[in-house]
């Protein structure tokens, strides 16, 4: 079996990393708006690019445009993470990617013309909104956990979408991110360049998988972190703040930096309720209506994101 070599692999290759970040100061310094403390070793999540190039290896013949567009979102991304770049250089970067894998995907000739600026801008948001939730020890791999184990269960027993390993291999990546990740103080971040390329990945993989069932109820798998993002924006544009400035107010910041609660609990709560409702919606599907599904898993969600702001008006009193 070829997994172990692959994850003795990643794990190399990170030992390695960290010995390169650390010589040439490739770290995450706090400021007032962090939610950790210490100086720590940033761009390990570079771990995903380097997967998927493990990856290219073994399937050259179906993967390399997917490589393509991984690579220029993690190349750009890691710069950025090194040099602030502006940002109509990292959204040419996301939509030039974008376009690749739409292209490799079939997307241009097989939907309407007028779909495909709402396919670029939820692509492209979806990207950015994995970026935003990237923010505290565990997070970004325990999600990602928990939305990649959706997808091969689907791909296993529900519908054949894609090869195994196009699930599998980002699946031992993160594993091995996590084991330097998930701690209390955590060795390294993702930085950019790992929530950017694994949310690039991830979106593949769905697109995939609804282009080949003709259902957009797997969109639901990435929902707890869709409703913080957008439920978060409109609470932004609320207090008339510039959204694209750093901020503590997702649900997930409020519970660890106003509540103290440990990241990696918080972290753990979000993967497990992401868990929660793909499993739902893989049990209802094609059992029931999907708008009946969508509003079985969105509308207690959105409920509990309410006590967000129970939570923030209780904690001013304090």
């Amino acid at each position: 079996m070829i997994y172990p070599i692959i994850f003795v692999s990643l794990i190399i290759f990170l030992l390695l990393y960290f010995r390169i970040a650390d010589k040439y100061n490739i770290v995450d310094k706090p400021n007032e708006r962090s939610s950790h403390t210490v100086i720590t070793l940033r761009g390990g999540g570079v771990v995903y690019w380097f997967t998927a190039l493990l990856l290219l290896l073994q399937h050259a013949e179906t993967t390399y445009l997917f490589f393509a567009g991984i690579t220029i979102v993690s190349a750009v991304s890691f710069w950025d993470d090194i040099q602030s770049l502006s940002n109509k250089v990292r959204l040419l970067a996301h939509f030039t990617a974008i376009t690749i894998i739409f292209y490799q995907l079939g997307v241009f000739s097989l939907l309407p013309v007028w779909s495909l600026p709402i396919l670029y801008v939820i692509a492209i948001g979806i990207i950015n909104a994995y970026n935003f939730m990237d923010g505290i020890n565990g997070i970004t791999g325990l999600y990602t956990l928990a939305v990649l184990g959706a997808l091969l269960y689907v791909n296993y027993y529900v519908i054949a979408f894609t090869h195994a390993d196009l699930i599998v291999y980002p699946i031992l990546a993160s594993i091995a991110f996590l084991f330097f990740n998930y701690r209390k103080k955590a060795k390294c971040f993702a930085g950019d360049v790992g929530s950017i390329a694994i949310a690039f990945w991830i979106i593949f993989l769905l697109l995939e998988l609804i282009l080949k069932s003709g259902s957009l109820i797997w969109a639901l798998f990435l929902i707890v972190y869709g409703v913080d993002t957008v439920c978060t924006i409109f609470h932004r544009l609320y207090l008339k703040q510039n959204i694209f400035e750093a901020h503590r107010l997702h649900f997930y910041q409020v519970l660890s930096n106003e509540y103290k609660i440990q990241h990696r609990i918080v972290a753990l709560l979000y993967a497990l309720l992401q868990g929660v409702l793909s499993a739902t919606v893989i049990l209802l599907y094609k059992k029931i209506d999907e708008l009946v599904t969508i509003l079985i898993v969105v509308t207690p969600l959105l409920l509990l994101y309410l006590i967000k702001f129970y939570l923030l008006r209780n904690n001013s009193k304090i």
